[in-house]
């Protein structure tokens, strides 16, 4: 089938999200500097500027006299013009961030949740109340709010309706008629990878390259991919699910049912198995909660009297996750590798080094000649600030700014 036609409309839609970022990027800048940075000519930029001030997107916050010519205006992204409230649903805990229009957090809630509780109206009712909860803390009404995405960690699907699939809390299709009406609000839902992905593009290292991948490490695993500057998602958004590829044949039983997973070797349940491997009667093996056992490895590896099997734990680990990540890197040849994810955060600056060195060493060919390996930048809750923005992006097409093909909308 024949790549779609890009029309013109596409490309003005283009023109307005490459004027967004770098609006956003920059914080305070100006016309000019939008063209020196977007390669966009002066007159595209001033008739985009226009359509955002006029939408209350952007806005000119004081204008510059020079010497010669017209006083030049500043522009800012219009933090006022509303809210976006991002919430990831994690196997642990379910978390509400909102932000304003310039996607800077104003309120978080996180509220743990009780990993055996399956069904799906405990978790729908879970995510209204921590919505609710963040329009309290945020001082916001429902009418402050542009959008709301929720990322479920499953299939999102869309050609015969909207649907889950969350194979490890045994869902199947699960129709969310009732997570729309219990939020009432603008609503989108995604997958956690490609939202992280969405992050990574506006806020993150990802502003800077075409393609790229993101490496969410948690009690799953999986990666979020940006090809020629646009999210994979594949035909059935399923795009990205790393974490159940093959490392090693007829391996340890993996949560998915398969055998030899890279997530059961670099997912959190699968380090806490290598700590056990090495020394089965450790203080952390037998701990009960993932980010107690990660948070625990991550001060022992800190400490300055070394703990030696924890120590051989991330070694072992890196080994795992640079090996998986060569793989991947064959295939993908992205420019970057990000990592993110609780456990990034907790343990990133100890696997790093080791990490990079085992990709490195088994890239084949010149894949990973050029290839940087680097720790998000963007801070905070990268799932919740990702399916923000991709809400903040269906408000930006529903005012016919942009023509995004969005994930489902409830």
């Amino acid at each position: 089938m024949a790549a779609p036609r890009r029309t013109s409309r596409d490309i003005r839609s283009e023109s307005r999200l490459d004027v967004l970022h770098a609006v956003l990027v920059a914080g305070e800048t100006t016309r000019n500097e939008i063209t020196a940075t977007t390669g966009l000519s002066p007159s595209t930029v001033a008739t985009v500027v226009g359509e955002l001030i006029t939408e209350g997107i952007v806005i000119e916050t004081k204008l510059t006299i020079g010497r010669v010519g017209r006083p030049t205006a500043t522009l800012t992204m219009n933090a006022a013009r509303g809210r976006v409230v991002g919430i990831d649903v994690a196997e642990t805990y379910v978390r509400a961030d909102m932000f304003d229009a310039a996607l800077n957090e104003v309120a978080s809630v996180e509220e743990p949740r009780d990993e055996h509780v399956l069904d799906p109206a405990t978790v729908v009712e879970g995510i209204g109340n921590a919505l609710d909860k963040v329009l309290e803390q945020g001082g916001a009404t429902r009418a402050d709010i542009l959008g709301v995405g929720v990322a479920l960690p499953g299939l999102v699907q869309g050609s015969s309706g909207v649907s889950v699939v969350v194979p490890h809390w045994n869902w199947h299709r699960v129709e969310l008629e009732h997570l729309r009406e219990r939020v009432g609000l603008p609503l989108i839902i995604d997958n956690p990878l490609k939202v992280i992905a969405t992050a990574e593009l506006w806020l993150g290292r990802g502003r800077y390259c075409s393609s790229m991948v993101t490496i969410n490490l948690g009690t799953g695993v999986g990666a979020g991919i940006v090809l020629e500057g646009h999210v994979l998602r594949g035909a059935t958004n399923s795009a990205g699910e790393w974490g159940h590829s093959l490392l090693v044949l007829d391996g340890r039983l993996c949560r998915c049912g398969r055998h030899g997973c890279v997530e059961a070797y670099i997912g959190a349940a699968g380090i806490q198995q290598t700590l056990r491997e090495i020394e089965p009667l450790h203080p952390l093996a037998d701990l009960t909660m993932q980010r107690d056992f990660i948070s625990s490895m991550a001060e022992a590896a800190e400490r300055p009297d070394a703990d030696s099997a924890v120590q051989q734990t991330i070694e072992r680990t890196a080994y795992y996750l640079g090996s998986a990540l060569a793989d991947l890197v064959a295939v993908i040849n992205p420019e970057l590798v990000t990592l993110t994810g609780w456990t990034t955060w907790a343990l990133g600056e100890h696997l790093l080094p080791a990490t990079r060195a085992r990709l490195i060493e088994q890239a084949p060919g010149r894949s990973a000649d050029d290839l940087r390996l680097e720790v998000s930048t963007v801070r905070g809750n990268s799932v919740a600030t990702g399916v923000a923005t991709i809400a903040l992006e269906r408000f930006l097409t529903d005012v016919g700014l942009l023509t995004t093909r969005l994930p489902n909308a409830l």
